[in-house]
């Protein structure tokens, strides 16, 4: 699975810039990366309007701090993230988050019940889930972030 630049940066303490959107709630945030056009703005335009906050759109700050791999915002985009046909909105930007897990928009689940996947960040076990095109998808990550998933 080709997973963009986030595998390039497997070793390091960072900080990383890389090519992706990051939303947080409950204290946890996702990192959406894929190419132009992916949808990582849509699933955080989606992600917020369920009550999520913005960190970053199209350009997330990765770093390590101990066994946590942290998200931030670069401040020249702070506070915007852009709706294509719309333009650039402002919004609440939120503060460095850690990373719950990586949500890949470049490829589509197509498992019912997907085997659990991580990438390497920093020499740090990440989650990895690919983008569901289903309606239920922002919701069922609110709920990941909120309460995870079930064991077995």
């Amino acid at each position: 699975m080709k997973t963009s630049q986030i595998e390039e940066i497997s070793e390091g303490r960072g900080p990383a810039w890389v090519h992706a959107s990051c939303v947080t709630a409950h204290g946890q945030a996702l990192v959406l990366f894929g190419q132009s056009g992916s949808g990582k703005s849509s699933l955080a335009l989606q992600l917020m309007a369920l009550g999520a906050a913005l960190i970053a759109d199209d350009r997330t700050i990765l770093t390590r701090h101990g066994a946590q791999i942290i998200a931030s915002c670069p401040e020249t985009i702070r506070g915007r993230i852009e709706a294509r046909g719309v333009g650039i909105l402002r919004a609440e930007a939120a503060n460095e988050t850690p990373v719950a897990a990586f949500i890949d928009m470049e490829h589509t689940e197509t498992r019912r019940l997907p085997a659990p996947r991580a990438l390497t960040v920093f020499g740090l076990h990440i989650p990895v889930l690919q983008k569901v095109e289903e309606g239920y998808f922002p919701a069922a990550l609110m709920q990941y972030l909120s309460h995870g998933i079930a064991e077995g």
